[in-house]
């Protein structure tokens, strides 16, 4: 029997210690083996098969190479960002989080589960791009910010009404958080305002590690937050912070600020639920007009962009924490 030892050191070398199960198929040099590419983006997966196979062929007795790649299903983290209702700039807080988190270094993907109304396409910059089909699943879009996406909004044809029932609705959620992420390992994930079926399906089949709930300061719409953490926390999904929107506006001509939507309730409400409090942004003409323009402001280094920069270091804390204690 050929001692095939020395040909599995070789194959472990070249393929950084991924390969297993090595053995010739017949007495004509024909050589199978099992390759992981767990964790490899799709696109990555080709070159260190062709590295593999190149180098295996160039041993004596060696006439044919079949690769066969494995990979296991990937546990992603996700961050669902929530609120109990519309209008509070949940969308951009989820598209900036996701942009700053990307810069300190997470390999992070979004997902706009607001399938009824996606907004995330002109935030990213990726309107009138469609996903690509990677054998059975969605291939996320790219874009400048290096936070592959999908969207409802990518998939829907322009200004098209999504008239979907409950079912519908969760299946197209389902597709979006079970695509092709490749090295993605953590997903922020967008969810509609409220406390509907796209969140239920959302906490019971893809089990968020957890959560952060954004809402202005005005006591109406802290009502509306407190029924997301509520939602969340029955779930036993954590939650990680609490954000406030739109808060404060500094007058461009003379630079005082106002508080048209008051000041400090969301903070005021994290403390009485016991939740840690994440930070506030302000209502600020340049984040309007540069999320409109698809550009995040965390993508830059403009003052714009330094709350979500101070957010998203606290998001990271707490994935950090989280990994430690797992």
């Amino acid at each position: 029997m050929t001692d095939t030892a020395p040909l599995a050191s070789i194959a472990a070398d070249l393929s950084g210690g991924r390969t297993s199960g090595l053995r010739f198929l017949d007495d004509k040099g024909a050589l199978a083996i099992v390759l992981d590419v767990t964790g490899i983006a799709a696109d990555d997966r080709k070159p260190l098969e062709d590295k593999l196979r190149a180098g295996l062929l160039e041993q004596p007795g060696v006439n044919e190479v079949r690769i066969a790649m494995t990979a296991e299903k990937k546990a992603m983290t996700i961050i669902a960002v929530g609120s109990g209702k519309g209008g509070v700039g949940k969308s951009t807080l989820a598209a900036n989080l996701a942009v700053a988190l990307r810069r300190l270094g997470v390999k992070v993907g979004l997902v706009d589960a607001d399938i009824y109304g996606p907004s995330q396409p002109r935030l990213m910059d990726s309107e009138g791009v469609k996903p690509e089909a990677r054998g059975s699943k969605l291939a996320p879009v790219p874009n400048a910010y290096g936070v592959p996406m999908l969207s409802t909004g990518q998939i829907a044809a322009p200004g098209q009404a999504i008239a979907w029932r409950g079912p519908m609705a969760g299946k197209a959620l389902e597709q979006l958080v079970d695509a092709s992420w490749g090295d993605i390992d953590t997903l922020v994930v967008d969810l509609p305002p409220g406390t509907g079926d796209v969140q239920l399906t959302m906490i019971q089949k893809h089990k968020p590690a957890g959560a952060v709930i954004i809402s202005t300061p005005q006591d109406l719409a802290l009502m509306d937050a407190t029924r997301a953490v509520s939602l969340f926390e029955q779930a036993d999904v954590p939650i990680i912070g609490l954000v406030e929107n739109m808060a404060g506006y500094a007058c461009p001509h003379c630079g005082e600020v106002s508080d048209p939507f008051g000041s400090g309730g969301a903070e005021a409400a994290a403390g009485t639920m016991g939740l840690d409090f994440l930070g506030r942004v302000p209502l600020s003409m340049g984040i309007r007009l540069a999320s409109d323009g698809g550009v995040p402001p965390a993508a830059g280094t403009d003052p714009a962009g330094e709350p979500f920069h101070a957010i998203a270091a606290k998001v990271a804390d707490w994935l950090n924490a989280r990994k430690k204690g797992s």
